[in-house]
């Protein structure tokens, strides 16, 4: 019996877990759970699966659950330091940390501290912290089990080879619903169109950032640091039906390629049970009627934000915490209809131009950056 606490569980990845969890109950058991401001979804979610604690964004947010609890009550806590308590507290075996957004990092890194394994959904926590945090993964002696349905293709294709025979890493992207729209008209987009994937449901943030292929970029910076490959051995096709989830070329030729139903729980269900395997609930994969796979080549002229990642890993330093950070701005702009779609990458570039890198040591070192950089995007939104 695994035991489980998830951060981030009202989101698609904290839901589409517990649907996991839901169908192996001889396997999995939820010590604690941590939400934003979704008070009537982990009401439910407490009665289903009695955690023995429970976190959200704010109090006002731990006061109307509190309202809303039946017989069982589990301790309530709320902020970051809540979530944090949730990452570290005694009793569970592994953290899903689902969090969206840069905000998964301190109760990640608690997580780690505490001795937690590790199944990470939240990118950001490698993006702007990644040596440090792979320097803690390395202390404190933890698995870190990538959710991402790309990275846990990579790690599945990796399993049973030697890391020197790896010539280059390649991630798989949509192309998200403006693959083929010309770049004149990107400008007119709108924010209905840009929520609108024609793959995966996932949450607003994470969609938005399909839509630019920041979320791609993002995955590069985070497979970096996950299966210690340069920028240079790391490549992006865009692939449409996406059906091949990722792929690693070997020195020899060869190809391994990770292949199923475009579900998140997939990868969901290989993080939980590894090294084993157990049910996910997904479709089977019928090759024959998903017909034809294509490949091409990702447009960074039209989609720059996918640029800017691969120039931020490059650069390095602080350089990636102030790539998210800006993004996370500029999005939430968009999705508020404050700006339009291109003013997103424009925004992210612009912050990193401005930006006087340095080398982070300690967590605070990261934190002072993505705080910097919020301040300066949205300085330039203003």
């Amino acid at each position: 019996m695994r035991s489980l606490s998830i951060l981030g569980s009202t989101g698609s990845i904290g839901v589409s877990t517990l649907d996991v969890v839901r169908q192996h109950p001889d396997k999995f058991t939820i010590t604690g759970l941590a939400a934003g401001q979704d008070v009537a979804l982990l009401a439910k979610q407490i009665e289903e699966f009695r955690p023995v604690a429970v976190s959200l964004k704010d109090e006002e947010s731990a006061k109307k659950l509190y309202a809303l609890c039946g017989e069982y009550k589990p301790e309530i806590l709320f902020g970051v330091e809540g979530a944090s308590a949730i990452a570290a507290a005694d009793g569970a075996d592994m953290v899903v940390s689902a969090i969206v957004g840069a905000a998964g990092l301190v109760p990640t890194v608690r997580a780690i501290k505490a001795g937690k394994h590790i199944a990470l959904a939240n990118k950001e926590t490698l993006v702007v912290a990644g040596q440090l945090v792979s320097d803690l993964v390395k202390k404190y002696k933890v698995h870190l089990l990538p959710v991402d349905s790309e990275h846990s293709a990579v790690f599945q294709s990796l399993a049973g080879h030697r890391p020197e025979d790896v010539e280059r890493i390649i991630l798989t992207a949509s192309g998200g619903p403006f693959r083929n729209t010309p770049a004149e008209e990107l400008k007119q987009v709108k924010l209905e169109q840009a929520l609108k994937h024609p793959q995966w449901s996932m949450g607003a943030k994470i969609t938005i950032d399909s839509a630019t292929m920041m979320n791609k970029g993002l995955e590069v910076i985070e497979a970096h640091w996950l299966f210690n490959v340069p920028a240079e051995k790391i490549g992006v096709v865009v692939h449409p039906q996406s059906i091949i989830h990722s792929m690693v070329e070997y020195i020899d030729g060869c190809v391994m390629a990770q292949l199923g139903a475009p579900d998140m729980r997939a990868p969901i269900a290989y993080a939980l049970a590894w090294p084993e395997r157990c049910q996910s609930g997904i479709p089977k994969l019928d090759l024959a009627k998903t017909g034809t796979l294509t490949f091409e080549e990702p447009d960074m002229t039209r989609f720059p934000a996918l640029r800017l990642a691969f120039e931020a890993l490059k650069a390095g330093r602080t350089y990636p915490a102030v790539l998210n950070a800006a993004n996370e701005i500029a999005v939430a702009a968009f999705l508020n209809r404050k700006i339009g779609f291109t003013d997103i990458a424009e925004t992210v570039e612009k912050t990193m131009q401005a930006h006087e890198a340095y080398n982070p040591v300690e967590l605070d070192d990261y934190l002072q950056a993505d705080q910097w950089a919020r301040e300066t995007a949205t300085r330039l939104l203003a």
